[in-house]
């Protein structure tokens, strides 16, 4: 007996090559899970991957010439000389900066006590000079006015703000402990990673995996030569722009500055500290000489030093490195100053290497 035909919807039916694979759906899914669980630690993981491309062939010699018996500890010891070369120096700023401040508001205290805090700062200055000295004459120039105003100020808006500087060093000290914990895995395991990521890549890309590879690492060093180099540059030609501004210890101010010019728009913090610390102690001319040459080398530092020495890696024109840099750092914060550029460097060989599809696709 012959067995009855089976009804099938063919409008439904397709061909099991035309569905596509459960397991990408599954996988995408457990990444896309991942990476949602993980994106509070987004900053730190991509600060240790910064670290670690940028120095891996500093850690390979250095482990290379460690002894065998020893060569374990190698991902331990680089791990804490990078923690220490990367923040020492912002360290050393910070603690010199927190010194200059009490002065300073012991300073600020002694002149307000007196009542004629900056007043003499006030008259001399261009167009708005008059208009600010008769305001100031009219609310601060008596004396325990600045001590008034903080006692006016609203309880609750200083509480917020203590509550909002706490928050903001926990979360980086926070973001500064696992980017550690992640150097050093990546130092550690860091070989085979790169082995494994490479084979991926060249399974999705074929013979370009190599090349967007090297663009990407060549770019990423140069962003962090860029880092470096700026803050050189701005601590040596601060402290001499100091030094003719006739500043006090001007080779450690230059120190600070060209410490905190490493993360942009920072240098300035010192700039400013510097000024009022001069303007305080009645060297107005000073404090106006220096305040104008090191927010010049700041300037020249952040826009012409860094873009130029990043380019050489990137293969960029000015403009583009250094809208990868601002832009960067906009999105993602200091790291965001290493892979804006290399953002941006990668699209440029993405379309360099489609430019060359189109134009010999037998070749491609």
């Amino acid at each position: 007996m012959a067995r009855p035909a089976r009804w099938i919807d063919t409008r439904s039916a397709a061909p099991i090559e035309a569905r596509p694979p459960m397991r990408w759906i599954y996988g995408a899914a457990i990444v896309a899970l991942s990476a949602w669980m993980l994106r509070g630690f987004l900053e730190a993981l991509l600060a240790a991957v910064v670290i670690a491309v940028a120095s891996w062939p500093l850690y390979r010699r250095f482990a290379s010439r460690m002894p065998r018996r020893t060569r374990g500890a190698a991902p331990v010891l680089f791990t804490a000389a990078m923690a220490l070369f990367v923040f020492a120096p912002l360290l050393f700023a910070f603690v010199a900066l927190g010194s200059e401040a009490q002065g300073l508001l012991l300073a600020v205290a002694d002149a307000d006590r007196r009542g004629s805090a900056f007043r003499h700062l006030l008259q001399g200055m261009p167009y708005a000079g008059p208009w600010i000295d008769d305001l100031w004459g009219q609310e601060l120039s008596r004396p325990g006015a600045l001590l008034g105003w903080a006692q006016r100020a609203d309880p609750r808006m200083v509480v917020a703000w203590a509550q909002s500087l706490a928050q903001f060093m926990l979360h980086h000290a926070f973001i500064i402990l696992f980017t550690m914990l992640t150097l050093f895995f990546l130092y550690q395991r860091g070989g085979v990673l790169a082995r494994d990521f490479r084979s991926i890549l060249r399974a999705r890309l074929g013979g370009q995996a190599d090349a967007y590879v090297a663009v990407a690492t060549r770019a990423l060093r140069a962003s962090v030569n860029g880092m470096i180099v700026v803050g050189l540059f701005d601590g040596v030609f601060a402290g001499v722009a100091y030094a003719i501004a006739g500043v006090p210890d001007a080779p450690l101010w230059g120190a600070i500055t060209g410490s905190l010019a490493i993360i942009p728009f920072l240098g300035y913090v010192a700039v400013i500290a510097l000024a009022l610390r001069l303007a305080l102690a009645g060297t107005s001319t000073a404090a106006v000489v220096a305040a104008a040459l090191g927010a010049a080398v700041l300037f020249a530092g952040d826009k012409v030093v860094r873009p130029t020495v990043s380019r050489e890696g990137t293969s960029l024109p000015f403009v583009w490195v250094l809208m990868g840099c601002l832009g960067g750092f906009e999105t993602l914060g200091l790291v965001g100053l290493v892979i804006g550029p290399v953002a941006l460097a990668l699209t440029r060989e993405l379309w360099h290497h489609r430019v060359r599809e189109l134009a010999h696709p037998r070749r491609a």
